[in-house]
């Protein structure tokens, strides 16, 4: 045994050192990553997988679930913080499952479920507010962590005590919010304003501005005026006005600039803007027949009474007359001689009632002024320009003016209210040269020699690398070819003829390294036999 061991041992080291240095490297690398590999394997094979059964609950409640979890010989892992637990994921759903039916993870909040749980004759007015108040505290929180962003939130509400007499004025409620948000999570106005309406619509006599809502970074989240109200912020009014002025400069340029140039017009354009918002009612009556003025007649009715006679005269006191009676006539005759005649009309008609109600618009613009600066076709000579030219500018202006601004803001406009609202100014524009006009750049002629030299020495240094990488390869073609020569001159050793006498001199030579003790015992009986 100990000498296979041995010839072994021999076979590996003969072939090691017959190997070349690349082929001890190539065998090397080999052997360590199959290594590699199947530790790799077995670690990742063998390893378990954890994953999240419960976050963001409270350290008692983990202790609770972690006291269950060793009742059932389930491994686990207590994240860093203590208010999160880790199982193995193959376990993950039944786990969930059988914690969810032993009633786990218990928030300890009160919700609306607690009055089907623990409703009962003996709770008191003050116990049942309370219940009351935590319940509808918990469902709004479980209503806002639902919003995308929002990890967690605590809300506050503050209800107002109800009044014993009728005629006690009504309280508002309040309510404080805490959000626990993503790390640089930015919410929008528009979703800002659906919280704030989520939060207000849960409570009665809950307005926005009783509500305060900010995160754990301290950062509140404040309800700006929404775009369909009607109240609008001094910046959100100049910034209309602005763009009103804006864009009327820029009709004003663009026209007169293709007529003149646009480097010889200059426009300025100022406004006054009405913002106010005016909400009325309207319940007006008009006549069906606007020609006539009458109405359809629904219902008519005529009397008519006349006497003739020769009965004694009328005596006493006439009866008063009926007012609406505007067609009875009485006349008192002689000597018991008279007539009488009465004819009375009743008719009622039917109008036309239209109740409105009307919003008027809050941007109208009462006046608008417009300034331009013409310059002429010869800067230097104000009266180049053809007095046609400056009444053709001043029509156009008057024709904006008037069609801009508000026909019952501004009333009936003039020749004359038009010409104060205009002004044209003749003049060379002597600022544009100023900021139109490039600055020229001079090269002084040593800088072109400078860098005539400097490109000339690059052009030296590119050929000299070019030669030099030329004799480089002509050089590495010389080896080569010499070596090719050198491997063609050398004898193959397989063509020597192996003899009798070479053969048993490789024999020998084998049992001298492999067996020397029998290679010295065998050399001890041939000088003997000598």
């Amino acid at each position: 045994m100990k000498e296979r061991f041995t010839k072994l041992r021999a076979d590996l080291k003969a072939f090691w050192e017959s190997r070349s240095k690349k082929q001890k490297i190539t065998y090397i690398a080999t052997a360590a990553s199959v290594i590699a590999l199947a530790i790799f394997l077995t670690i990742f094979l063998s390893r378990t997988t954890y994953v999240t059964l419960y976050s963001e609950v409270s350290p008692s409640e983990i202790g609770r679930i972690k006291e269950v979890l060793d009742g059932q010989g389930v491994p686990y892992v207590v994240q860093p913080g203590g208010t999160a637990i880790a199982v193995p994921e193959k376990q993950l759903d039944t786990l969930r499952v059988s914690l969810a039916a032993e009633g786990f993870p218990d928030s300890g909040l009160i919700d609306y479920s607690f009055f089907s749980d623990n409703a009962g004759f003996g709770t008191t007015d003050n116990e049942f507010n309370m219940i009351k108040l935590a319940a509808m505290q918990t469902e709004l929180a479980n209503l806002i962590k639902g919003i995308e962003g929002i990890k967690d939130a605590k809300v506050m509400l503050t209800l107002p005590t109800e009044g014993i007499f009728v005629n006690d004025s009504t309280q508002e409620a309040s309510a404080a919010i805490m959000l626990k948000t993503n790390p640089g999570q930015n919410f929008s106005e528009q979703q800002i304003a659906s919280l704030y309406n989520l939060v207000s619509k849960s409570l009665p006599n809950l307005s926005n501005d009783n509500i305060v809502i900010q995160n754990q970074y301290f950062e509140y989240f404040d309800l700006k005026g929404s775009e369909n109200s009607y109240g609008q912020s001094v910046t959100d009014q100049m910034g209309l006005k602005k763009t009103i002025e804006r864009d009327l400069q820029r009709q004003v340029q663009m026209m007169l600039g293709t007529m003149m140039g646009q480097d010889k017009v200059v426009v300025s354009v100022t406004t006054d803007i009405d913002f106010k918002v005016e909400k009325r009612k309207e319940d007006l009556v008009s006549p069906v027949d606007e020609e006539n003025m009458e109405g359809i007649a629904l219902s008519v009715q005529r009397i008519t009474e006349s006497f003739s006679g020769t009965n004694p005269a009328v005596g006493g006191t006439p009866e008063a007359e009926d007012p609406t009676d505007n067609r009875t006539t009485y006349v008192e005759g002689e000597m018991g001689n008279g007539d009488y005649e009465r004819l009375e009309e009743t008719i009622n008609n039917e109008v036309n009632r239209i109740s409105k109600d009307i919003i008027e618009s809050p941007y109208k613009i009462r006046d608008l002024g417009i300034q331009v600066m013409i310059e002429p076709p010869t800067a230097d000579d104000p009266n180049s320009l053809a007095p046609e030219v400056q009444q053709d500018v001043e029509q156009i202006l008057e024709t904006i003016i008037r069609t801009s601004l508000d026909k019952e803001a501004a009333g009936e406009l003039t020749d004359e209210m038009l010409a104060e609202k205009i002004a044209v100014s003749v003049q060379p524009l002597k600022g544009k040269n100023v900021l139109f006009d490039e600055p020229k750049t001079v090269i002084p002629w040593w800088a072109y020699v400078i860098g005539g030299v400097l490109l000339l020495a690059l052009i030296a240094v590119i050929v000299l690398l070019l030669r030099k990488r030329r004799r480089e390869a002509e050089m590495e073609d010389e080896l080569a070819l010499e070596a090719q020569l050198e491997a063609i001159q050398v004898d193959d050793i397989n063509l020597e003829h192996e003899t009798e006498a070479t053969a048993r001199r490789k024999q020998l030579e084998k049992m001298a390294k492999d067996k020397p003790e029998e290679f010295a015992k065998l050399l001890r009986t041939w000088i003997a036999e000598e």
